[in-house]
C-alpha cells in the first residue's frame, strides 16, 4: 500500500481564536484547555464525523486541529503522538493491519458507529449479481473496478479480491472518493454499467438504488464498525478531550444526515457540523456528559 508523505497534509486551522470582542473569553478557554489534533481520511463519513467531533470539542472549549491523511499514515500519526485521536478506525477487517501495526502504541475506546459494510458495488439495474461473477462479464465493465485512493484499507481488501476470485480480466483502478462517485454519477446518468468499491454508510446509497455483489469467498467480511482510538497518554494529559471522544456514539442515520449536507453545491463541511451539533444538543449533551 502507499503510504502518503505527512507533507501532503491538508490542515485546517481551528476558528475558536477568531478574533472579536465577544470572542474573547471563548477564546482564552480554548487556550486554556489546549488544543486536540484529529486526524482522518478523505472519506465522505470520516470528514462528517471527525468535523462532528471537532465541533463538539470547540463547544467543550479546546481549540481542534484537522489533518486530512492516507489510512497509512493516519494511523502512523496516530501511534507517533502527531495526532491526537482518530473517529475513523475501520474494524475488525478493514484497518485491521494497521491497528495490529501500532496496537501497542494506541488505545481503543471501541465503537462510535455500528452497522458498516464493504464490498463491490454495483447499480441495482445491473444483470450480475456476485463477484464471481464479474471475469466472465469483464466487458460490461470495460475490464475495470473502479477504486478510491490507493492507501485505504478498502483497497487493500480488494486487491485480495482479485487475487481471491483469479481475476485475468478485471482490473483495480485506484483514484478517490470523489473520482469514484463521480464515474458512478456519471454511468447511472447513461444507464451503464459499472463496478466500484463501496462502502456503507455513504450518501451515495440514499442518491441512488444499488446493490452489493455478493462475495462467496467472504473477502469483504461481515459487517463492520467504526472506532474511536487515541494516542497513549492522552487520558492523563486531557481527561475531559479524551471522555468526550470516549462517549462519542451515533447511528448511520444521524451521519447520514450529516453526509448529505456535504454534498450540496458548495456545502462546508465544517459548518454543516456545526449546524447538526447545534440541532441536535440533546445528543451532544449525552456526549459531553458521557
Amino acid at each position: 500500500m502507499i503510504k502518503h508523505p505527512l507533507s501532503r497534509t491538508i490542515r485546517f486551522a481551528s476558528l475558536a481564536m477568531v478574533a472579536g470582542v465577544g470572542l474573547a473569553a471563548g477564546a482564552a478557554q480554548a487556550q486554556d484547555k489546549g488544543s486536540v489534533h484529529l486526524a482522518y481520511v478523505e472519506w465522505s463519513s470520516e470528514v462528517a464525523s471527525t468535523n462532528v467531533v471537532r465541533a463538539v470539542l470547540e463547544q467543550a472549549g479546546y481549540e481542534v486541529e484537522l489533518t486530512s491523511l492516507s489510512a497509512a499514515a493516519m494511523w502512523q500519526s496516530l501511534s507517533t503522538g502527531d495526532a491526537d485521536a482518530i473517529v475513523a478506525a475501520w474494524l475488525p477487517t478493514t484497518h485491521a493491519d494497521y491497528l495490529e501495526r501500532v496496537g501497542d502504541k494506541v488505545v481503543d475506546l471501541g465503537p462510535n458507529l455500528d452497522g458498516t459494510k464493504l464490498g463491490l458495488v454495483v447499480p441495482a439495474y445491473t444483470d450480475v449479481d456476485s463477484i464471481a461473477e464479474l471475469d466472465e462479464n469483464a466487458d460490461t465493465f470495460n475490464g475495470t473496478i473502479t477504486g478510491i485512493d490507493p492507501g485505504a484499507g478498502l483497497m487493500g481488501l480488494t486487491e485480495k479480491v482479485v487475487e481471491s476470485y483469479e481475476f485475468e480480466e478485471m482490473d483495480l483502478q485506484s483514484g478517490s472518493g470523489a473520482t469514484m462517485t463521480a464515474a458512478l454519477a456519471s454511468a447511472i446518468n447513461n444507464e451503464e454499467d459499472i463496478v466500484v468499491t463501496g462502502w456503507t454508510p455513504h450518501w451515495m446509497f440514499a442518491r441512488w438504488d444499488l446493490k452489493y455483489l455478493e462475495d462467496p469467498e467472504n473477502v469483504y467480511g461481515g459487517a463492520e464498525q467504526i472506532n474511536t482510538i487515541a494516542r497513549q497518554g492522552l487520558k492523563e494529559d486531557m481527561p475531559e478531550a479524551y471522555a468526550i471522544l470516549d462517549a462519542f456514539e451515533w447511528t448511520p442515520e444521524q451521519m447520514g444526515e450529516v453526509m448529505l449536507m456535504n454534498q450540496e453545491e458548495d456545502a462546508e463541511p465544517y459548518e454543516n457540523a456545526k449546524q447538526w451539533v447545534e440541532e441536535n444538543q440533546d445528543v451532544v449533551e449525552e456526549w459531553l456528559n458521557g
